[in-house]
């Protein structure tokens, strides 16, 4: 049962005060102050009209809060309250939803009118932009009658806590568009794959239409018959997402910031690369390897992967790029595609540890992922209009050379690169490894 309270409305409060300012008056127009009198009685009538029509009914409202069991990080989740009157006749409400203090929201009040015995669905939407634990307090419903000179308070009890997991409406929007095969619509390049990778199966009996080609002569003459090698396309190719956690990664977009980014691309990557059948591990790194997940296929395989991507957290240290090319040496023994997560600010910065990352690209296929300045792009969009903005202007354009100039330089190494800025990461990454998949480079 909910706990109530009553509330004097700012109506009841601008009339009374209206009253009062009659009085004043009166001392000087005699003739107002029984008109005053007649206007007290009526307010005070009015008033307790109103409340006894507030607590006839016992349990005039009820409310409830449905949401999701986990929240999507970055993504605009729906939050609905149910509110149903139970009142016989027409009734006003304001809803005060307790809001994760996550959110900042101090001033959630929404209004509405309700018919007798409606039952009706307020709906708002809010963006997490951190991973973890989110607590909804109560429900709070002012209600009033049709004069509005009383409130009566309905706090429904539902304090909730829910976890905000890393982006998996996104990943379920992108598994829809592969499995309907509508990735195009988000900007998803549709290849054509050059060529294909087979694995011997077993020897058949040829039947026409049969390759001659794969005609194996030795069992022919030994079956007295045609027989055949049979091949099977080898898809199953190992794709690791590594995530650097140190403080380059915590630079934010939209609030949003760059590892957050760099997990909700990783979830959806690894889908996709489970639904093209390969398999897909993670590691995540900064000045140790924190998290290993060894190629695997399937729902528990997702299941995991999401798990681990929402405990990563950040230690704000300096990355050492060594510990993960001494992890990947040690615990990924196949050739695989791996996609880099990391942020390169300068070319120095890159330069440091680019031994490290020849040491990767040697054994797999690597692809660097970083990042644009934002920021620094709508510097160079603007035209300057002192001394001090045509500096700013000029650094800016440095910076932009120098990530330029680090994808040069990666290419020279045989390193795949993909410089992106946050929004348009997932699709980028995606674009990369539909991209090499079908050049048959994994």
């Amino acid at each position: 049962m909910p706990s109530q309270s009553l509330y004097l409305s700012p109506r009841f409060f601008y009339i009374l005060g209206g009253i009062c300012f009659l009085f004043i008056i009166s001392f000087s127009q005699n003739w107002l102050f029984p008109v005053t009198k007649i206007a007290l009685f009526v307010l005070v009538g009015v008033f307790l009209l109103d409340g006894i029509l507030l607590y006839a009914t016992e349990e005039g409202i009820f409310a409830q809060r449905q949401l999701a069991e986990k929240l999507s990080n970055g993504d605009v989740n729906t939050i609905t309250i149910e509110i149903q009157n139970r009142y016989p006749f027409k009734v006003h409400i304001g809803v005060i939803d307790e809001i994760p203090a996550q959110f900042q929201i101090r001033n959630f009040w929404v209004e509405r009118w309700l018919l007798p015995q409606e039952n009706h669905n307020l709906c708002y939407q809010l963006r997490p932009v951190e991973r973890g634990e989110y607590v909804f307090g109560a429900v709070n419903v002012y209600v009033s009658a049709n004069f509005g000179l009383v409130r009566r308070r309905y706090t429904f009890n539902q304090q909730h806590a829910v976890p905000v997991y890393p982006s998996y409406l996104q990943m379920r929007k992108y598994e829809f568009l592969a499995i309907s095969d509508r990735l195009t619509e988000v900007g998803i390049k549709k290849v054509r794959r050059l060529g294909n990778s087979f694995e011997f199966e077993q020897i058949k009996e040829y039947v026409q239409g049969d390759d001659i080609r794969t005609i194996n002569w030795r069992a022919t003459a030994r079956k007295n018959q045609l027989m055949v090698n049979h091949y099977q396309e080898e898809k199953s190719q190992q794709v690791y997402s590594l995530i650097d956690k140190g403080r380059v990664m915590q630079m934010p977009f939209e609030k949003l910031s760059l590892l957050d980014y760099a997990i909700n691309a990783t979830l959806v990557m690894s889908n996709i690369a489970m639904l093209k059948s390969d398999k897909a591990g993670l590691m995540s790194f900064s000045t140790q390897l924190d998290t290993f997940l060894p190629a695997q296929r399937g729902k528990p395989a997702m299941r995991q992967i999401l798990e681990a991507l929402y405990k990563e957290q950040t230690d704000f240290e300096e990355t050492d790029f060594e510990h993960i090319y001494i992890a990947v040496k040690k615990h990924i023994k196949r050739r695989s595609l791996l996609m880099l997560y990391t942020n390169f600010e300068t070319y120095s910065a890159m330069e440091r540890q680019l031994k490290h990352l020849q040491g990767l690209a040697k054994q797999h296929v690597l692809v660097v992922v970083f990042f644009e300045n934002t920021e620094i792009s709508q510097l160079l969009q603007a035209s300057p209009q002192s001394v001090e903005e045509i500096y700013q202007k000029a650094i800016a354009e440095k910076f932009v050379l120098e990530k330029k100039m680090i994808v040069k330089e990666l290419r020279k190494f045989g390193i795949y690169s993909i410089l992106t800025k946050p929004q348009n990461l997932t699709v980028e990454v995606i674009n990369q490894y539909l991209a090499l998949k079908a050049r048959g480079v994994i």
